[in-house]
């Protein structure tokens, strides 16, 4: 089969890799595409920690196909149906994953893209942030998580402020019905003077950086929820203790590992697409080939104008 390896920082080669053979209670999918994360970028750019080469297929774990192949223990899945899955090398043409990760896709959903893996994660997030209807809600970082999540929680009742650097993001924002801010100077002052002063019930941090983390800190009212939903994966953090500890806020990471959780997070963002509650199809601005992932990283990176969501077709 053919697979993706990041060689060196930047560096992407297509290989022949082996099949992977599924093991007991695994299944072994042909993969149809992955999406690309954003936490997988500092991955590609190259960081001090990282060793390369990478293995084939690392980082993909957007992934939906067919399954090809079962392996000893799996029943509640057959060959041929097609799936979202949550795995880790799924920049190949197949990958196994644990049958508790794999996710049947309805028939309506045939030859559409379905990177269930970010789309579970949204709906999972949404339930670690408690957000009510009378919540004003501020999402900092307005990329695909966060425009999923102004969505759901714009779905409950919330008022919800979006946060980001790009105009484009903003109108997406706008769109989905939520107000746009722009980060930088000025938005915590414009985000207060929306609030009457008292901040925002509940804060999502989506952009996975020390700036976006700042930000989303100083707009959290008092006994409010701060939720990391962003993946800080570029070095570590500080925080402002001070701040946290004065306004008495919650602060919730919210990362799952647990795999039932995540299959149960695809589910239940199948049925809010059923219900049009969201539309992910939209967000996925750019398509890329096996053979291009290091131009869809780079355009990632650069972020150019419209772009939200990179897929790769396998």
């Amino acid at each position: 089969m053919l697979a993706a390896v990041i060689a060196q920082p930047r560096t992407t080669i297509l290989v022949r890799a082996g099949f992977p053979q599924p093991g007991c209670a695994q299944v072994r999918v042909r993969v149809e595409g992955c999406g690309l994360c954003a936490s997988s970028l500092p991955l590609w750019e190259g960081r001090s920690w990282f060793q390369y080469p990478r293995q084939p297929g690392e980082p993909g774990h957007e992934a939906w196909g067919r399954i090809d192949a079962i392996g000893a223990g799996v029943d509640s899945l057959a060959v041929g149906d097609r799936v979202a899955l949550i795995s880790y090398h799924a920049l190949a043409q197949y990958d196994v994953a644990p049958a508790d990760a794999v996710v049947r896709l309805p028939s309506w959903l045939d030859r559409k893209p379905f990177p269930g893996e970010p789309l579970g994660c949204a709906v999972n997030i949404l339930r670690r942030c408690d957000i009510g209807p009378r919540h004003t809600v501020a999402v900092v970082g307005a990329g695909f998580l966060g425009a999923l999540l102004c969505r759901l929680a714009i779905h409950k009742g919330a008022r919800v402020i979006a946060l980001s650097r790009r105009h484009s993001s903003l109108l997406l924002a706008r769109q989905l019905g939520a107000t746009p801010v722009k980060a930088g100077d000025g938005a915590i002052r414009a985000v207060m003077e929306m609030t009457g002063g008292a901040g925002c019930e509940r804060v999502i941090e989506c952009a996975g950086e020390q700036e976006a983390l700042d930000l989303a800190s100083e707009l959290v009212a008092q006994r409010g929820r701060l939720v990391i939903a962003g993946y800080h994966q570029d070095g570590p953090r500080r925080i402002n203790m001070q701040l946290w500890n004065w306004r008495g806020i919650d602060v919730v990471n919210a990362h799952e590992r647990d795999l039932t959780v995540y299959a149960n997070g695809i589910r239940a963002a199948i049925e809010l697409i059923a219900d049009g509650v969201i539309d992910p199809s939209a967000l996925y601005t750019h398509v890329f080939a096996l053979n291009e992932v290091d131009r869809a990283f780079e355009t990632m990176r650069r972020r150019p104008d419209g772009f939200v969501k990179a897929l790769i077709l396998t």
